[in-house]
């Protein structure tokens, strides 16, 4: 089997797809190639482990079209282009939009196959360094993604395998859900994560201000501009645009930016001058984009534009294990804040949580814990009536689990001290975490927040006492 990187080769000109593949497998390349771009598609992803090679002149898809869809799956994977004699013009736009390196026919073997071992070699440091930031991204995500579901675990797999790329990414999920602690993640454990997070809630921009809000404008472009200022997108330029509520914004506007996230440039109203944007667009919704697209709601090509992953917050009656954890963790965060001594979380609460259905999610049982914390009534309102229909069994069970995800959370997952903290030996805290699935790992970094440079399970900075 050959060691080097496999090569995705497309040229419809058959006299070169075997030229290509004759030099290629006698160096030692995997070869798949093909006569035309369309195919190509199918077989590229973030994990693909080697290169594309494509030339540029082709009937239906053409090299830069490829060149561009390529970037939307993975903008670091390398493309290699092939150009005409004299066609340098369109080899210097493929240089614009992305592509590694071009290569003008006709050229030398030697030439091409220095040029294709490189890229192979970059892509194998690329995908290397994505493992590596991926296996430190699990454990620092585990301090803001909170839980010990399935569903938890899922998500953070899902955040650290993902902000080590620059894919476009689709939030669906009910109001509460995390949406933007998930976008903020992206971003803050991503390569763009010394750019701007720029978050903008397009169902909350009046509709007469929304184009001066996202493209920006010049002085004198209306009324009431007095004075030039940036939009929301020259402000993310470097850093990541999360577009909240998207299937609020207008269709029109869902063309311009659009063509703003294609051509990677914006033009301020009342100007004339276009500028170089570049920036990672997260888009969430609480309605399906897909079926809104398909009724007319919702422009398809910004859909697939901005679909490249999607990704689902559950709401918390999925993940109904999480509650006693992530309940104890803001109750504690708001009684540090407010100064007051948090009391211990009983039985009966942690029943009264977990029968609750939450429809508010995690912004609910955040409002709930500070309520608690400081000592106020109703703070699980309705959930009384609820706890009837716990039985004894359950309730234990629920408190066994919540003393144990607090006393691991507060010795920051270390086994020694929860032993000696619950006076049992290591046999006993061993079967009853695998009874209720916790993991010491998921706790390394849930220490009790001491700083003001701590972050709270929404993404924001918990204040000093």
């Amino acid at each position: 089997m050959p060691e080097r990187a496999p090569v995705l080769f497309v040229d419809d000109e058959a006299s070169m797809r075997q030229a290509v593949t004759q030099w290629l497998e006698l160096a030692g390349f995997e070869l798949i190639a093909h006569d035309n771009a369309a195919a190509v598609l199918g077989k590229l992803s973030m994990d693909f482990p080697g290169i594309l090679v494509t030339d540029l002149k082709m009937e239906g898809l053409d090299g830069l079209e490829l060149l561009r869809r390529t970037q939307q799956i993975d903008p670091e994977l390398p493309v290699l282009v092939i150009t005409g004699h004299g066609d340098v013009q369109t080899a210097v736009e493929a240089m614009r939009l992305g592509a590694y390196d071009f290569i003008e026919k006709p050229f030398a073997p030697e030439r091409f196959l220095d040029v294709v071992r490189h890229a192979g070699e970059k892509r194998a440091l690329v995908l290397e360094n994505r493992r590596l930031r991926r296996a430190v991204n699990e454990q620092t995500i585990a301090s803001r993604i909170i839980g010990t579901s399935k569903v938890a675990e899922h998500l953070r797999s899902a955040v650290a395998e993902l902000a080590g790329t620059d894919v476009s990414v689709i939030l669906f999920g009910e109001t509460g859900t995390g949406k933007d602690l998930i976008a903020r993640c992206l971003h803050d454990f991503g390569r763009r994560h010394k750019g701007n997070y720029v978050a903008v809630n397009c169902a909350a921009i009046p509709e007469t201000m929304v184009e001066s809000e996202f493209f920006g404008h010049e002085a004198g472009a209306f009324t009431s501009a007095v004075k030039a200022r940036p939009g929301k997108l020259e402000h993310a330029s470097g850093g990541t645009l999360f577009l909240d509520e998207i299937d609020s914004m207008p269709l029109a506007t869902q063309g311009k930016l659009l063509r703003v996230l294609q051509e990677r440039s914006v033009e301020r109203l009342g100007s004339n001058q276009s500028t170089l944007v570049d920036l990672r667009p997260i888009a969430a919704s609480k309605i399906d984009l897909h079926r809104a697209s398909e009724e007319g709601r919702f422009r398809s090509d910004l859909y697939y534009r901005l679909s490249v992953v999607e990704l689902v917050t559950p709401p918390l009656r999925e993940r109904k294990e999480d509650i006693p954890l992530l309940f104890t963790y803001f109750a504690t965060a708001a009684a540090q804040a407010h100064g007051r001594e948090l009391r211990p979380v009983s039985a009966a609460t942690v029943s009264m949580l977990i029968a609750q259905d939450w429809p508010g999610n995690v912004r609910e049982l955040r409002n709930a814990a500070e309520r608690y914390a400081l000592g106020l009534g109703g703070f699980a309102a309705g959930a009384q009536a609820e706890q009837e229909k716990v039985s004894l069994a359950e309730q234990v069970d629920a408190f066994e689990r919540a003393l144990l995800e607090r006393s691991l959370a507060e010795a920051g997952g270390k086994i020694g001290t929860v032993m000696e903290r619950l006076d049992i030996p290591r046999r006993t805290l061993s079967e009853k975490m695998a009874r209720f699935g916790l993991d010491r790992r998921h706790f390394v970094e849930l220490d009790r927040p001491n700083s003001a440079s701590q972050v709270d399970p929404l993404g924001r900075k918990l204040p000093k006492r």
